[in-house]
């Protein structure tokens, strides 16, 4: 059967749109009036990078209030809602500490992307600020039934005795029991929504109407995870805000420095273009079409990180971070050696440009996959295990995870996430973008030749 061919544009139209990524992911697209940036794109200027590269501030923070009862659950609950705020704004590198004992929560954290002025007193200004907790009609929070400032007095971490399974239990204010019961009564069978500032954080179906002034979170799967969810209604209804001792405040410097980071750049950009000659001199313009291929799944990589898609925050980029996606652009590079040798493969067997092409690709596919699938997996269970507790893969790994105690998100969250993308892009570069390109590039009579390929040159 006579494979199908792929027009001689193709290679043209992919290659410039990888071109086109390449440029806009590195240097963004922004524009200026006189002193003010306007961004359109982000680039890699825009990418946060961790405390161990670009250094960063660390605030000590205390309650505003002298006169209130705060207790250790008060301070753990305080201490969810900057964590639950850092990963918020894609800041994965931090670290945050409580001392029940004086009543102080230090926190460690990166400079954003932006700053210049490194002002430590600005940077920890939203952290501390009471969180906005709500119970809300449906999945959406646009219908507000409950506040947590004013309507809840109090969540706490349980079991069900009938069912032996983790609960959060709630105790109402007298105006959250009056709102609660009419709301439950509305909305049997539905759901009612969490939400702490803007992110959902529970979505229980109400089941009975409450008017006790006492309710009850499901659903739960572990004991861990309903103390969290209870820490976190708690820090909505603080009875306080927390304030920074400017005092001290105190800039952190880097481990590495601009300067490493520099010279860990430059050292890459070479190492990157010595593989890209040492596979064109192997494999002639197949290394060729696998160099652009390995751009291109850089170049995504480094949109993921910067928040060059749908205008979202950063990704917090650490030393682990880079190995991520240092360690998938290796898999890229495999990808296409496999490849190459496959189709090296198919000349040896006799075959014709078209048929060594067709077949030396869907030979490698399933190695290939095989491959970047075990590393997808890896990625995921990392992010699930060391992510925030309340994203979808943190809630599937968390009968697992629970068994060895709640982890937080950091240094190897930024490792599985930038080998995630890496990886995914791996497959979209080197196994789509790479076999469009070969066969349309090889439609060229200046390529009819199979000693671009690894054959023999013809006669």
């Amino acid at each position: 059967m006579k494979s199908k061919r792929t027009g001689k544009p193709v290679f043209f139209i992919v290659f410039l749109l990888i071109l086109a990524l390449t440029y806009t992911a590195f240097f963004g697209i922004e524009n200026y009036y006189g002193d003010t940036r306007k961004v359109y794109v982000k680039g890699a200027e825009d990418i946060r990078w961790g405390i161990d590269i670009r250094g960063g501030v660390e605030a000590v923070f205390s309650p505003d209030k002298e006169d209130v009862d705060i207790t250790k659950e008060d301070m753990e609950a305080a201490k969810s809602i900057i964590e639950t705020r850092m990963v918020n704004q894609n800041i994965t590198d931090y670290e945050v500490y409580t001392d029940s004992d004086n009543h102080q929560i230090i926190v460690r954290f990166p400079w954003a992307a932006e700053e210049s002025n490194f002002d430590a007193a600005a940077a920890v200004q939203e952290l501390g600020e009471t969180a906005l907790l709500t119970f809300c009609e449906g999945e959406s929070n646009e219908t507000v039934i409950l506040s947590g400032a004013t309507d809840i007095q109090k969540a706490e971490a349980s079991l069900n005795q009938e069912t032996n399974q983790p609960i959060v239990s709630l105790k109402l204010t007298d105006a959250g029991t009056t709102k609660f019961s009419a709301a439950t009564s509305r909305l049997k069978g539905s759901v009612i929504s969490i939400w702490m500032d803007e992110t959902m954080i529970s979505a229980p179906t109400v089941n009975e109407v409450i008017t006790t002034g006492e309710a009850m979170i499901s659903g739960m799967e572990s004991a861990e995870a309903a103390k969290e969810l209870a820490d976190k209604i708690n820090a909505g209804s603080l009875p306080f805000a927390l304030t920074v001792d400017d005092s001290k405040l105190q800039v952190i410097s880097p481990t590495l420095g601009s300067d490493a980071l520099r010279v860990m750049l430059i050292a890459g950009s070479i190492a990157f273009a010595l593989v890209c000659l040492l596979m064109i001199a192997l494999y002639r313009l197949n290394g060729v079409i696998a160099a652009i291929a390995l751009l291109g799944q850089l170049a995504g990589s480094i949109a993921c990180i910067s928040g060059y898609f749908g205008g979202a925050d950063s990704f917090t980029l650490t030393i682990p971070g880079i190995a991520g996606i240092i360690l998938s652009v290796g898999v890229g590079v495999d990808c296409n050696v496999i490849a190459a040798e496959r189709i090296r493969e198919e000349f040896k067997k006799g075959k014709t440009i078209d048929g060594a092409i067709d077949s030396g690709f869907k030979n490698s596919l399933s190695a290939v996959i095989d491959g970047n699938v075990t590393i997808i997996l890896v990625s995921v269970v990392l992010m699930g295990a060391f992510g925030t507790p309340d994203s979808l893969l943190a809630k599937i790994f968390s009968p697992l995870m629970s068994l060895f105690g709640s982890q937080v998100t950091g240094a190897i969250y930024s490792f599985g996430y930038t080998l995630l993308v890496g990886t995914i892009f791996n497959l979209i570069m080197g196994v789509l973008a790479s076999k469009f390109m070969l066969k349309s590039i090889s439609q060229l009579k200046l390529f009819r030749n199979p000693a671009f390929y690894g054959g023999k040159k013809n006669a």
